[in-house]
């Protein structure tokens, strides 16, 4: 791929490590109908998205009073593949980060160890500068590291087109500082590779595999019995799972003109589907692990968020720590712990996204988590063109507004990006 990095930063971190909210929130410009049913509305707009191409769309919206919004809508050729279903197991990608950051906050309740503690601590000659580095760095994303996903020696993997089973610590060997270098502490830049150390500091601090701590403090206790972290490409062959697609790679190649010039057949790996489409639900996601490897399903994420947000799995001290953020540059939104807390027209929101190939998500709560909302969209770089990311930019914004219960318009309440 021949391009400077920081086009390729744009493309490629904001898709495939975040999702998309970024660059599809606040784009749309069809008007919302006269004042129809939350569910009814919802499901048009869904329907509307997966036709635009999103191609299919997860939504559940709880309110905290019992009423909930439940659907899926998919585009009608996906039909051969998949007849999608709201129960749906899903690729969550980068929503993983909060199990992740979870996780290490009990160890400091636990006072196993600190925010404090300098990375070199716990992962000797892993981790650049590491000595200068802590803990608390690597969750809130001011490490100064730059991130795997962008180097000549990953992308083949991203895309599927080579089969290599990464080890955390050959991904942390192919990270480098950012260019040009940041001081640890001093800006907020978004790395998996962060991530990937934290993953590796639970496991020497416990002695347990990163699979065990999730499910033994996280995943079983809540009941979240769809859920699981991935250790291949393969899935539950017990539980139905959601398709997921990307452009093709000529078609790929023109959505990222505008930022990075792909050469000639670079693009993702999978069966040719119509409207030049590529079907990659079978790529291997285990090389983003404790940054982005979460199987699970949208009622099962929201019970995670909620009961995080409610105070279940964290002492006050420790979510105190977790929602104290640093901002974004160049976005609106702020960075926690794990957390990221998005402004919007109808109210602030607390969670993540994720994206991985094929896969895009949006899954917050409100303050309290008494209020939840999840939208699962069945690609992520096909959203980034206009028409598309209009749609889906309509769709995430009703389902925030109507979790919060406040009045929705697409022209009015759109939300601000994190």
């Amino acid at each position: 791929m021949t391009t400077s990095r920081g086009p390729l930063r744009t493309a490629l971190a904001l898709t495939l490590a975040t999702g998309l909210s970024g660059l599809l929130i606040g784009c749309a410009e069809a008007e919302a109908s006269p004042d129809p049913a939350p569910d009814k509305r919802l499901a048009e707009l869904a329907q509307t998205a997966a036709d635009t191409g999103s191609l299919g769309v997860i939504v559940r919206v709880e309110q905290g009073d019992g009423r909930l919004v439940e659907l899926a809508r998919q585009a009608e050729w996906t039909k051969d593949d998949h007849d999608l279903a709201a129960t749906d197991q899903f690729r969550v990608g980068s929503n993983t980060k909060s199990v992740t950051a979870t996780l290490i906050l009990q160890l400091v309740a636990e006072h196993r160890l600190g925010l404090d503690d300098p990375v070199e601590r716990w992962l000797p000659g892993l981790v650049p500068g590491g000595q200068d580095i802590t803990v608390e760095m690597l969750l809130n994303h001011t490490s100064g590291l730059d991130d795997y996903l962008l180097t000549p020696d990953f992308l083949p993997s991203l895309t599927g087109q080579e089969q290599r089973v990464w080890q955390p610590g050959e991904l942390l060997a192919i990270t480098q500082p950012q260019d040009p270098p940041t001081a640890p502490g001093e800006s907020h830049y978004y790395s998996n590779a962060n991530y990937t150390a934290l993953g590796l500091i639970l496991e020497r601090a416990t002695g347990q595999s990163l699979s065990e701590l999730i499910a033994e403090r996280i995943t079983d206790p809540l009941g979240m019995n769809d859920s699981f972290l991935a250790t291949s490409g393969s899935w539950d062959p017990e539980k139905p799972h959601a398709s997921g697609y990307e452009p093709d790679a000529e078609r790929l190649r023109d959505i990222l003109a505008p930022v990075v010039d792909l050469p000639e057949g670079i693009g993702f790996v999978g069966p040719e589907r119509p409207h030049d489409n590529v079907n990659t639900t079978d790529i291997d996601p285990s090389w983003s692990w404790a940054a982005g490897g979460m199987v699970s399903t949208a009622e099962d994420w929201t019970r995670f968020l909620s009961a995080l947000m409610s105070g279940e799995l964290l002492p006050e001290a420790q979510m105190e720590q977790m929602r104290t953020t640093v901002p974004i540059p160049d976005e609106d939104g702020d960075y926690g712990l794990g957390l990221m807390r998005k402004t919007t027209s109808c109210g602030t929101v607390w969670g993540h996204t994720g994206g991985l190939p094929g896969y895009s998500s949006e899954i917050y709560t409100d303050d309290t988590g008494q209020r939840s909302v999840a939208v699962l969209t069945n690609t992520n770089f096909g959203i980034m063109e206009a028409e598309a990311a209009a749609a889906n930019s309509a769709l995430i914004d009703a389902a925030i507004c109507d979790m919060l219960d406040e009045p929705f318009s697409a022209t009015g309440n759109s939300a601000s990006s994190s």
